[in-house]
């Protein structure tokens, strides 16, 4: 790496370090062989103020490692869980907290929002010892309303950047997630896509500059890591290849007035064929119009975002999609911002509400995903609605590509889910109660062993930011670990792009420092 990229490394965590109380040198070279567990703690005081440091002997490190679960069914006794939480509020204490982890053998993980659908962001899987980097006091973000920018630090929240662009001006947007507690590390990292995907693509097209401390404890922009680097972290994954401490995003233009529509129609009113008509009409619209599917029981949800009035939304929509009989009045106008939290929440939603850190979501959860390129049969949807009454039954989540998000080459960024792709399905699974979890759980892989036939193959494509464990987990071999285990879910979230991403961890961690059961393993051949 360049020789001032280095110096201002060195000087960054000699700052922060006067402002603690020694400075500590980031290190290089493979983990050591056992966790010093009390070394890890000294390491780290010399430079991490104590306040931000919590041990499972703190009285708050309960409350801080709940603060953001948001899948209940990991606030369990049996949840392995880290034995450290480091709540950096600089990217110094980041830096020296890689550099104590590397020296004494403590491994991290990385939490900014806490959705991670199988919570590998804060727990692991197996008994093991590791702490947990929280970036939650890390969530400024920065406009640069002049050139349409913005820096965003990944503890921040989708709905602190939506606020803060729309502060800086009603003309500017930015497109990703329909849920504003969604942390901006965990999304970036795995493309993001929400309303205006059809439009702008995934947030992760529109990353232009990031930091990232890496495995060495090293900070880099987008100059200094490399473009290989650089390519990885925006769809290739959380915390596979270092800490992403802040992301520049560019900044997109939305109109004065969009309009929501939110449609519901039942099997009994013709839900079927609507579906089966949808999937061929909403990939194909003008890109301005998203529509997509929220089906549950015998009902489909037909909710909509157009970039623009309804005045020109009910032709548009008489013209390509006669059958669903929109008219006036089931437009609401609104501007961009006030869309934002209505889509998720309907008019009781404010704009306020993007500042609420706390899910109204408390429940259990399992979640898996499928992509489809060719229509599915009017039968088989007859069939699906059957399954969506089931014992247990979840939602279906189905969002329409086409337009921006499918323009762009498949290896353009490691989200590869783009040429040719009629829709994506989120399968969600919600349940209150542990004990009532084997139910739920097992109708969605029922379910998702019934849509084989219909989704695609070779593989069988998923959506990383829909992590799914059920795909396969990796297998580690003398502490690093192995590419053929994790070829074998790596190539449904990435396709071909996976060995590059391998080729790439092996470049700047092969020691496979950062790493949990999904994270990309290191080709070292």
């Amino acid at each position: 790496m360049a020789t001032s990229s280095s110096r201002a490394s060195a000087l960054a965590l000699l700052l922060c370090a006067l402002s603690a109380s020694s400075f500590h040198v980031a290190i290089s070279g493979p983990p050591a062989p056992s966790p010093g567990k009390d070394d890890f703690l000294s390491c780290l005081t010399k430079t991490v103020p104590p306040r931000l440091l919590f041990a499972k002997s703190s009285p708050a490190y309960g409350s801080v490692w709940s603060s953001t679960i948001r899948n209940l069914k990991f606030l369990s006794d049996k949840t392995v869980k880290p034995l450290y939480i480091i709540t950096p509020t600089e990217p110094c204490h980041i830096q020296a907290t890689v550099s104590c982890g590397r020296k004494h053998g403590m491994r991290l993980r990385v939490r900014s929002g806490g959705h991670d659908y199988e919570g590998l962001s804060y727990r692991s899987d197996k008994a093991e010892p590791f702490a947990v980097v929280d970036l939650s006091k890390m969530r400024q973000v920065r406009i640069d309303g002049k050139q349409a920018t913005a820096w965003v630090d990944s503890g921040a929240q989708l709905g602190e950047i939506y606020y803060a662009v729309a502060k800086e001006t009603p003309k500017l947007g930015f497109p990703a997630g329909v849920c504003a507690t969604i942390g901006v590390g965990g999304h970036f990292s795995g493309g993001g896509f929400g309303m205006m995907l059809r439009k702008y693509g995934t947030a992760a097209d529109l990353v232009i500059d990031a930091k990232v401390v890496d495995a060495e404890g090293r900070l880099l922009d987008r100059k200094a890591m490399g473009e290989d680097l650089f390519w990885a972290i925006r769809g290739g994954g959380g915390a596979s290849f270092g800490i992403v401490v802040s992301w520049q995003v560019k900044l997109v233009p939305v109109p004065t007035t969009v309009t929501v529509f939110q449609i519901h129609k039942g099997v009994k009113d013709g839900a079927v064929d609507l579906v089966a008509k949808w999937q061929q009409v909403a990939p194909s619209l003008p890109e301005d119009l998203m529509i997509r599917i929220l089906a549950m029981g015998q009902d489909a949800l037909f909710e909509a975002l157009f970039l623009g009035t309804c005045k020109d939304l009910v032709p548009l929509m008489n013209a390509r999609f006669p059958e669903l009989g929109m008219n006036q009045t089931h437009c609401n106008e609104m501007s961009w911002i006030q869309s934002v939290p209505y889509i998720p929440l309907g008019k009781t939603g404010t704009v306020k509400d993007l500042l609420n850190r706390t899910s109204n979501i408390r429940a259990f959860g399992k979640y898996k995903s499928d992509y489809v390129r060719d229509p599915i049969p009017r039968s088989v949807w007859e069939k699906i609605f059957t399954w969506l009454v089931k014992p247990g039954a979840g939602v279906m989540i189905m969002d329409p590509y086409g337009g921006k998000i499918s323009s762009i080459a498949d290896d353009a960024t490691p989200f590869p889910h783009r040429q040719g792709m009629l829709f994506n399905i989120q399968y969600v699974n919600y349940w209150f109660g542990e004990g009532s979890g084997a139910q739920p759980n097992q109708w969605s892989r029922d379910m998702y062993a019934f849509m084989e036939p219909y989704v695609t193959k070779n593989p069988r494509q998923a959506y990383v930011n829909y992590r799914d464990m059920d795909l396969g987990v990796n297998q580690v071999v003398g502490d690093v670990s192995t590419y053929e285990s994790g070829k074998v879910w790596g190539q449904k979230y990435f396709k071909g792009n996976f060995e590059r991403l391998a080729r790439i961890k092996a470049k700047v961690d092969p020691q496979d420092y950062f790493r949990n059961e999904q994270s990309i393993p290191p080709l070292l051949k």
